[in-house]
């Protein structure tokens, strides 16, 4: 059973990046952390962005007993079909691109609005785009230069490029409210860790440990939204030594004091 079956045993949310969180933590996440992006794919002439054909992709993946929408088993297709991996990151930069208001499913107005913004029509264009994303934001790679024939339209793109702190804040932040019931305040932990493992180990290798102490604890049930928040915080700002890191201001969540006193204890730090 593969980690997002699994998942998909134990809660209702769907189409969510998981590792094994039960074996060699550190191994997963630092392998999905440091792995090359694949080779996008190019869009040719008979490939180019149409409303028509755009729609036509839709209809293909949407739910027979309910055509407006694309459910969980049309997404899996859909990502299988274009070689995207739903055991990483790229499944929820395509929910943020389509401003999807619920995990798993996309509306056909989500839909239509999302791909008329890039430009996409078919899964080479959608692969392309998902891949550039996912290398400027979480790679943290320089922008693609310009060509004459772009494979979708990246305006969007290049205006991430001009200030991608801020554009990777901007996915960060959004993939907490899209994972998180409508109800609650909190993410279950182990959900919260899925994606934190994809999202954080490119740019703050410190992350594997962190989620390593998660793991090795075992007593933290949820994060809530400051947490969520505290997390990226404490990784932009604290050096990963640590020698900064000022517990006695009280401004991090608990979870973070407990990570450093359980660092230094190993590395036999002292608290500065």
């Amino acid at each position: 059973m593969t980690s997002v079956s699994k998942a998909l045993a134990r809660s209702e949310i769907y189409f969510l990046p998981f590792v094994d969180l039960s074996s060699d933590l550190a191994s997963a996440i630092q392998a999905n952390g440091t792995k090359e992006a694949q080779t996008t794919n190019t869009q040719t002439a008979s490939e180019l962005y149409t409303p028509a054909n755009a729609l036509t992709l839709f209809n293909k993946y949407a739910d027979a007993s309910e055509p407006d929408v694309i459910g969980p088993e049309g997404l899996e297709t859909l990502c299988k079909d274009a070689d995207i991996s739903m055991e990483g990151v790229q499944p929820m930069i395509l929910a943020w691109q389509m401003h999807a208001k619920e995990m798993g499913k996309f509306t056909k107005d989500e839909w239509v609005k999302g791909t008329t913004t890039l430009k996409v029509s078919s899964l080479p264009a959608i692969h392309s785009a998902l891949s550039e994303l996912e290398d400027l934001l979480i790679f943290d790679k320089p922008a693609v230069k310009p060509s004459k024939n772009e494979p979708y339209n990246r305006a969007s793109y290049w205006q991430y490029a001009k200030d991608k702190k801020s554009a990777f804040h901007e996915v960060y932040n959004f993939c907490f409210s899209l994972a998180k019931a409508e109800q609650s305040r909190n993410l279950d932990m182990e959900i919260a860790t899925a994606l934190w493992s994809v999202l954080l180990p490119p740019k703050y290798p410190i992350m594997t440990e962190i989620l390593g102490f998660i793991n090795e604890k075992g007593t933290y049930k949820a994060a809530n939204k400051d947490l969520w928040v505290m997390m990226l915080e404490f990784l932009e700002s604290v050096k990963p030594t640590l020698e900064d890191y000022d517990e006695g201001g009280g401004a991090w969540p608990t979870l973070l004091d407990d990570f450093v006193e359980w660092k230094r204890a190993q590395t036999g730090a002292s608290s500065s």
